[in-house]
């Protein structure tokens, strides 16, 4: 793998690091293949059951997007290259059948903040700050952060981060529901690990119907959502986990997911 993404496997948890610290990570198109590559090794390996995606350093997870080649671009090259990879990979974490926590390290600007949207667990160290900058460089977030912080926190609360440009600070992304819990510095991995550890010890069949069922039904009307997810219950229910699970309940012992 590159070094531009570091890949660790530990057991059941698969950890990805973003590492240009020189550059506070920030994402260009060769980083973004790269981590492209190293989760879909991740997503294939039977042995891990959820992925951390971190950044290199004690500065940044992901500071943005590389400034000066932005600005090397016209719309047209934009779209067909850095967007078309960018919302490629955003997109195969967000749809991914296995969870994802983002250990936020640092300063998560930009596509960095996009990419922590496109996660389902967000940790964050007490030091860092989010933000959609872009409006200040005379652009708008476009690596997906514009659809999908409007679906996650209140729609007055997201237009003001994004025409103001301002950044938050970790307590305040967690009061708005942008992440889950706030870390002291230096411990954000720790606390990673630790909740992966209690996510890979479910049932990886379920885990994944689970995140089928949440995605897509998200997208429907109630009306659609609720048949949707009796059908997805009903495969569960076919599963050898889940009478596992059932069955070590009555027994009282610890259950053994085989993830079928």
């Amino acid at each position: 793998m590159s070094e531009s993404i570091l890949l660790a496997v530990d057991g059941a948890i698969g950890l990805l690091t973003i590492n240009r610290p020189k550059v506070l990570n920030a994402l260009d198109i060769p980083t973004l293949v790269n981590l492209e590559a190293a989760f879909g090794k991740l997503e294939s390996d039977g042995s891990v059951r959820v992925i951390i995606i971190t950044g290199a350093g004690d500065r940044a997870f992901v500071a943005g997007g590389d400034i000066a080649d932005l600005n090397s671009r016209q719309g047209l090259a934009h779209y067909q290259e850095f967007a078309e990879t960018v919302h490629r990979v955003f997109r195969r974490i967000e749809i991914s059948d296995k969870p994802t926590i983002a250990a936020v390290n640092g300063y998560a600007l930009g596509g960095g903040t996009e990419l922590i949207l496109a996660t389902d667990i967000r940790l964050l160290a007490d030091t860092a700050r989010l933000g959609l900058p872009e409006i200040t460089l005379g652009l708008f977030p476009g690596a997906g952060g514009t659809q999908r912080i409007i679906r996650q926190i209140p729609l007055c609360r997201a237009k003001e981060i994004m025409f103001t440009g301002e950044q938050i600070s970790a307590d305040e992304a967690v009061a708005i529901g942008l992440a889950n819990k706030v870390v002291p510095k230096g411990e954000v991995l720790t606390a990673a690990k630790e909740i992966a550890g209690k996510i890979a010890a479910k049932s990886p069949l379920v885990l994944k119907l689970l995140k089928r069922t949440l995605r897509d039904g998200a997208e429907m009307p109630l009306s659609a959502a609720l048949p949707y997810e009796q059908a997805m219950i009903g495969l569960v229910l076919d599963a050898a986990d889940a009478h596992e699970g059932c069955s070590a309940f009555l027994e009282r012992r610890k259950p053994n997911f085989v993830g079928r």
